[in-house]
């Protein structure tokens, strides 16, 4: 088979044989009421490679993984699966061809066990009742052979997000997939779990199943692709070597530029304090945690998962409850018991998971950013609609969020223009501060840099800013100030233009607690 020349250079490497692609998409495209989604996109996959599928969000990654799995049809172009030509596909057809899929959100059932959910739809029994020892037995060793240790008879209502995960990838590849297709897999993991997963990643690979890895964290994608095939705007850009290409080339296939300055920065006067918290504990996890946050500043809050950020910004948000402690705004003490009540006091959160918690995901972009604020655009009791577009078009504008129409559904939206339409409705309710948790997670490099920009000039305006970010280059690049949590407790502080304000030093007090410094030049 004759190749072009973009895909020449992207042969697959080291021990990967040059067979035909078991999965080639021709020209296909796929169009929506007033936008093309795919615009005759171009892949070829090859069995025993880990093949890295890269693009800004909104890219069209997502509508190709739906064609691919049959979940969409497509407009036009073909799809070849080990040689056979087909205009779309089916889920049912796609599963028993051997195409699985890990979405971003989990496809399992919490109240039956970890082995029920793996082997569901299966076939394990004993004339006419399923063999539990034989499912378990089966799920057991399935784990192990992927070190997973999970006890496989609780229900995985029980498990951390992160174990669900593995769970759910190990229920994909239990049916003998032989194309896998990952999206954002690591997104809830720690790094131990990361680890498993990259595990279970390359013995697939060694054992010839195709995989195509989607993912916006570069770190990963180095550490396991073959090959990178980019996205822009649905248009099939080109494919490189992983060993050929480095994040700032990749970086530019992406967003058709180059980044100059991945951390803006801008001229910023920190003022006087406006949040104050003392002493706050909570029965769960918190130990007198006391800190300030000063007008025009971005505070960051690194730490490991477990070490009580999120639950830092909940109990101060009045999401969770507080056993005891005070919060104090610009000097008064205020009695935050609910969300209502912090928003009423100016305090605005833009949580982990945007989905479930932040946007309103069946509503419009319009109705969003005047969920909040519906008060101040009513008369009478009505909302005065002209308000409501107004303030929808002004918020829209401001935070650049691609929508062909403020009446989107802001299901439709990527995850990048998801998270501004999150943050439109925090500034419409006039909040002077802000706690983002997490704020690119899941989101390209381009709109990360979006996010940025927003952030900075947001503080530059005088709001007081939290910052809760599991990248550590990420707090390190944005903040101000760093507060450095482990095990419920504040364990130290750091200052931008001080030596401690590096990633060793807060890397091992995350990791060691209070004594990490002492090892941070080990």
């Amino acid at each position: 088979m004759k190749k072009s020349p973009e895909v020449i250079q992207g042969v697959p490497r080291e021990g990967i044989s040059y067979m035909e692609p078991i999965l080639t998409l021709k020209n296909v495209t796929k169009e929506y009421p007033g936008v093309v989604a795919l615009d005759h996109m171009n892949l070829e996959v090859y069995p025993g490679e880990v093949h890295a599928l890269m693009g800004e969000n909104g890219a069209g990654k997502s509508t190709l993984i739906k064609v691919v799995s049959g979940a969409i049809k497509p407009n036009g172009g073909i799809i070849l699966y080990e040689g056979k030509e087909y205009d779309s596909m089916t889920p049912a057809l796609s599963k028993k061809l051997g195409i699985g899929v890990i979405y971003q959100e989990f496809n399992l059932v919490p109240d039956l066990s970890v082995a029920e959910n793996i082997f569901l739809g299966q076939k394990l029994t004993s004339g006419f009742t399923i063999n539990r020892k034989l499912m378990n037995q089966r799920a057991k060793e399935l784990m192990d052979s992927f070190g997973i240790d999970i006890d496989v008879t609780k229900d995985v209502k029980s498990l951390t997000v992160a174990y669900q995960q593995l769970v759910e990838i190990t229920k994909t590849i239990s049916s003998n997939v032989k194309v896998l297709i990952m999206d954002e897999p690591s997104a809830p993991l720690t790094n131990r779990e990361i680890d498993a997963m990259f595990g279970i990643v390359r013995k697939l690979k060694a054992q010839g199943v195709a995989i195509i890895y989607i993912s916006h964290r570069m770190e990963e994608i180095f550490a396991l692709a073959d090959r990178i095939t980019v996205m822009r705007d649905g248009k099939y850009v080109g494919t490189r070597m992983a060993s050929e290409i480095d994040n700032n080339g990749l970086i530019k296939m992406m967003v058709g530029r180059d980044l100059d300055e991945q951390y803006p920065t801008v001229e910023k006067k920190i003022g006087e304090v406006v949040l104050e918290v003392n002493r706050l504990c909570t029965d769960a996890l918190l130990k007198d945690i006391s800190f300030q946050v000063h007008k025009g500043e971005i505070l960051g809050l690194a730490g490991l998962v477990g070490a009580g950020r999120t639950e830092t910004a909940r109990a101060i948000f009045g999401a969770d409850s507080k056993s005891s402690g005070e919060i104090r705004i610009h000097g008064k003490t205020v009695q935050i018991h609910s969300p209502k009540d912090a928003i009423k006091d100016g305090i605005a959160l833009i949580p982990e998971d945007r989905k479930k918690h932040g946007a309103l995901l069946e509503m419009t972009i319009r109705d969003n950013i005047s969920f909040i604020a519906v008060k101040s655009i009513s008369k009478a009791g009505f909302v005065d609609r002209n308000a409501d577009k107004n303030m929808a078009e002004k918020y829209i504008k401001e935070l650049s969020i691609k929508t062909p129409s403020m009446e989107q559904l802001t299901r439709n939206l990527s995850g990048g223009n998801q998270q501004k339409v999150v943050l439109a409705k925090s500034l419409a309710s006039n909040s002077d501060i802000i706690i983002f948790d997490e704020p690119t997670r899941g989101i390209d490099v381009g709109a990360k840099k979006e996010i940025y920009v927003l952030m900075n000039e947001l503080a530059k305006k005088g709001m007081a800013i939290i910052m809760i970010s599991s990248e550590l280059p990420e707090v390190i690049g944005m903040s101000d100030r760093i507060y450095i949590m482990h095990e419920g407790e504040i364990v130290d502080e750091v200052i931008r233009g001080t030596d401690g304000f590096n990633s060793e030093v807060i890397g091992a007090r995350m990791m060691l607690g209070a004594g990490g410094a002492e090892h941070a030049g080990e």
